[in-house]
């Protein structure tokens, strides 16, 4: 079991998150964005994400299966309201007087990358695990996943390699008032981004039909 393993893999000090890009939680009405943001990952991507070779049925089955009310999932929009980057939180089945854990997984499109992005995910996904009261948070992946294995050890992770494949660890500490409030004040700044980026789109997208060149809109 990854938490029999965790408690044998432990950083020495707790993962304490930070935040410096708004990262918004995602419900099923993003279903459509999420599954956008999978199919223009390339074929090297998807491996790396998924751990095989995903062809688009794959990943639309993936995407239809999400369950939004046992998982969390974290996204990023640019200024166009695309997803560029997102984390899918997935809280693993919990056995009574175990450890709770949850398995972070995390992709960035290729315009959204070395900005952070993955970091801000992590972070994020970090404090709402705490507050959910998971007490390890696991990643898996293929050892050859350079940014992931860069991301997981960055954080502090401890790293187990085996067979081509990764697991990395991470003890969180107990909630508290303050990963409290800092998950609310992410989330309310993350919504104002939002609607602001939101404005700003439509604000282009009229600016260009007074022009009259509608099709440059974004």
């Amino acid at each position: 079991m990854h938490t029999k393993l965790a408690s044998k893999h432990l950083p020495l000090k707790p993962y304490l998150a930070g935040q410096a890009v708004p990262v918004r939680e995602l419900h099923a009405g993003h279903r459509e964005e999420i599954l956008q943001h999978f199919l223009q990952l390339d074929d090297e991507d998807r491996r790396l994400r998924f751990g095989t070779q995903t062809p688009d049925e794959v990943i639309r089955s993936y995407v239809a299966g999400l369950n939004f009310n046992k998982d969390a999932i974290f996204g990023i929009f640019d200024l166009n309201l695309k997803l560029i980057g997102m984390a899918h939180l997935a809280y693993l089945p919990h056995v009574k007087g175990k450890t709770r854990s949850a398995e972070f997984g995390v992709s960035v499109l290729p315009e959204g990358r070395a900005q952070g992005l993955g970091t801000a995910l992590l972070q994020r996904s970090a404090v709402h695990s705490r507050n959910t009261r998971v007490e390890i948070l696991y990643v898996h992946c293929l050892s050859n996943n350079k940014a992931m294995m860069h991301l997981a050890q960055k954080a502090g992770m401890a790293v187990e390699y085996a067979y081509g494949d990764a697991d990395a660890y991470l003890k969180l500490p107990p909630a508290s008032p303050a990963t409290i409030v800092q998950e609310a004040a992410n989330e309310q700044w993350a919504d104002l981004d939002y609607a602001w980026k939101a404005n700003l789109k439509r604000s282009n997208q009229a600016w260009w039909w007074f022009l009259g060149r509608p099709g440059l809109a974004p």
